[in-house]
C-alpha cells in the first residue's frame, strides 16, 4: 500500500509539471535532460531489485526510476525466476520510455490532431488522482481555461465545426463540475470570481467567429459565468 501511494504522488507530480507547460510551449531542456537521467536510472532499478540495506535506510528511488521500477518490479522477479531473458525487461522499460517522452507534444495538441486523446488523458488522469476538493477544482478549471485557448486556436484555422462544438461543451462540463466542487470546498471563495472574469474575457471575442449554433451555446456559456461574477 505504502509503495502504491508512492507511485501516486511520483505520478501526480510529473504530471503537475507538465501541465503548467502554457498552450503550445515545450519543456525546459533541464526538464527533458533530468528526465532522460531518470529513465536510465529506471531502467538500472527495474532490473535491479532494491538492496536490503537501502530499503532499511529508506533511501528513495528516482522519481520515474520508482514509477518503472513499481511498473516492472513484482511482475520482473518472476520473469527472471522463470528465466526470461532480461533484455525483454529492458526493452518495456523503453516502450515506457518512448511513450513518456512522446507525451511533450500532447501539450501542442489541439482537438483534432492525432495525440489530442493523449493529452486529455493525461489532464483527466492528474484531476482524478487529487484527493483534496479545492484542489481537484482548481484543476477542474484550469481544464475549462485550456478548452477557451484551444477553441480560440481552433477559430484561427480551418477546421471542422464539430471540433469547435465539442470544445465548448467540455469547457462547459469541466467549469461546471470545477465551480461546483469548489463551492463545496470553499463556499463564497474569490476564486470563483476571478475565474469568471478571466473566462469571460477569453470567451468573449469569439463570439463573432462563431456559427449560429456555437454562438447559442458561448451564450450561455457567458450568461453561466457571469452569474458567478454578480455582486451578492
Amino acid at each position: 500500500m505504502k509503495g502504491a501511494r508512492e507511485r501516486r504522488v511520483r505520478v501526480l507530480a510529473h504530471l503537475t509539471e507538465l501541465s503548467e507547460l502554457p498552450l503550445g510551449g515545450l519543456p525546459e531542456p533541464a526538464f527533458k535532460e533530468r528526465l532522460r537521467a531518470e529513465l536510465m536510472s529506471g531502467a538500472l532499478a527495474a532490473a535491479e531489485p532494491d538492496a536490503p540495506e537501502e530499503r532499511a535506510a529508506g533511501r528513495p528511488r528516482p522519481l520515474l526510476g520508482g514509477l518503472l521500477g513499481g511498473l516492472l518490479g513484482g511482475r520482473g522477479r518472476r520473469r527472471r525466476s522463470r528465466g526470461r531473458p532480461l533484455l525483454s525487461q529492458l526493452a518495456t522499460v523503453g516502450l515506457v520510455a518512448a511513450l513518456m517522452v512522446s507525451s511533450f507534444a500532447t501539450y501542442r495538441a489541439v482537438p483534432g490532431d492525432s495525440l489530442y486523446p493523449l493529452k486529455r488523458a493525461a489532464e483527466t488522469t492528474l484531476v482524478r488522482l487529487t484527493s483534496d476538493d479545492a484542489e481537484r477544482a482548481a484543476r477542474e478549471l484550469d481544464s475549462a481555461k485550456a478548452r477557451a485557448k484551444e477553441v480560440a486556436t481552433l477559430l484561427g484555422s480551418s477546421v471542422d465545426g464539430p471540433l469547435v462544438d465539442e470544445t465548448l461543451k467540455d469547457m462547459e462540463e469541466s467549469t461546471r463540475a470545477g465551480i461546483s466542487r469548489l463551492e463545496r470546498a470553499e463556499p463564497r471563495s474569490p476564486k470563483i470570481k476571478k475565474f469568471a472574469r478571466d473566462q469571460k474575457e477569453a470567451v468573449k471575442p469569439m463570439l463573432q467567429q462563431l456559427d449560429e449554433d456555437q454562438l447559442a451555446q458561448a451564450e450561455g456559456y457567458l450568461s453561466y459565468i457571469e452569474g458567478l461574477a454578480a455582486p451578492e
